[in-house]
């Protein structure tokens, strides 16, 4: 794991979207697996003045994202359709037909899942796929439990993460329960994993996955076993490995 230690927000937020365009820019065509967010709003909106400048282009990009609320629309404004339109899609040059979010409405939950893995499949999973980090581990909606999960699932989300999320809602009692998420083994598939956090109250998250057992009661752990993972921190989110005496 390579670990960039950036001495704040902004600029963590530069430095992971030049990780991105380093992408775009290598591999036009490339897919990208998308997270959404307070802590990746910074990287989307660098990406999206590059973009305007014409310095980087999605045009050709294909994007998977990770995760959506079970039981809101695309148009609901938390839904994480309507996150990615707001912050990055309606900004940039990708076309519409090129991305895709799971379906928080459908019919049959558990085959819109298999056949969001398949479809995630048939590209041969992501060249780089972006990830935050919840303050419990978990990655994606991925929580923590007794094992890991491999294929995109429903998943019941823990009470810290809705209360977490609850800041993005009337009310704790409007946060769903419930969201599709991509299973660990496409995000353990991807070719590259790009991981950013900031914020003192990720510190714990941030130290378990680099350095705490590899076990599913904290999910980003997995990505200890992953060949080519880059994490983006500040300061703040670094303070406890930088505590620990880990080199940075």
């Amino acid at each position: 794991m390579f670990i960039y230690r950036e001495k704040d927000y902004g600029s963590m937020s530069r430095r992971a979207a030049q990780v991105i365009a380093a992408e775009l820019i290598r591999n036009p065509s490339c897919v990208l697996g998308l997270a959404t967010g307070s802590t990746p709003v910074g990287a989307y909106q660098c990406l999206a003045d590059w973009c305007k400048q014409g310095l980087i282009s999605f045009k050709d990009v294909l994007s998977v994202n990770l995760d959506e609320y079970k039981g809101l629309s695309p148009e609901h404004d938390q839904s994480y359709r309507y996150f990615m339109q707001q912050n990055l899609f309606n900004h940039v040059d990708i076309r519409p037909e090129n991305t895709r979010v799971p379906n928080g409405l459908a019919a049959d939950p558990q085959e819109e899942c298999a056949q969001y893995d398949a479809y995630i499949r048939s590209l041969g999973y992501a060249d780089l796929q972006l990830l935050g980090l919840g303050r419990n581990g978990h990655i994606g909606f991925n929580e923590p439990g007794g094992s890991f999960i491999k294929e995109t699932h429903v998943v019941d989300l823990t009470q810290s993460t809705i209360d977490a999320n609850a800041r993005f809602f009337a009310s704790a009692d409007d946060v769903p329960r419930q969201a599709l998420t991509m299973g660990v083994g496409c995000i353990m598939a991807a070719r590259r994993v790009l991981v950013v956090a900031s914020g003192a109250d990720k510190a714990d998250a941030v130290y378990n996955v680099v350095c705490g057992p590899i076990a599913p009661s904290c999910p980003g752990s997995i990505l200890q076993l992953h060949k080519d993972v880059v994490l983006v921190a500040d300061e703040a989110a670094l303070s406890k490995l930088t505590a620990a005496g880990v080199a940075l």
